[in-house]
């Protein structure tokens, strides 16, 4: 089993987390350090470390994650204008908590995302 992390701690409500949605699969919470006007997590309640952790049976789990961004991106006023989901895997992309966490950005003008 995957060691807990603080994102556990806000799934139960341990920690103190500004929640904007939650429900049998997912919790989603403002992001602590925002890179954009809406910076959003959203992750999982079950707790898998990175993308490559996914199972068969998290299949509707992460579904579910997108149908919760598209919401919430409605929800914050971003959704004509575009937003930016981000899944990020292990050390080379930046990966710094191992609980696997979309990162829905938006809110302003993001620009091209550059690789390479």
């Amino acid at each position: 089993m995957a060691e807990e992390t603080i994102f556990s701690k806000i799934i139960r409500k341990e920690i103190p987390a500004d929640i904007v949605y939650q429900d049998d699969l997912i919790t989603a919470f403002r992001d602590i350090n925002p890179r954009a006007p809406s910076h959003i997590l959203i992750i999982p309640n079950k707790l898998i470390p990175t993308v490559n952790d996914i199972e068969t049976e998290d299949e509707v789990t992460m579904g579910r994650m997108f149908t919760v961004a598209r919401k919430l991106a409605k929800e914050e006023g971003i959704d004509k204008d575009g937003y930016r989901l981000i899944m990020n895997c292990n050390v080379h992309s930046g990966q710094e908590i191992y609980h696997i966490h979309m990162h829905l950005v938006g809110g302003h003008f993001l620009g091209p995302m550059l690789i390479g």
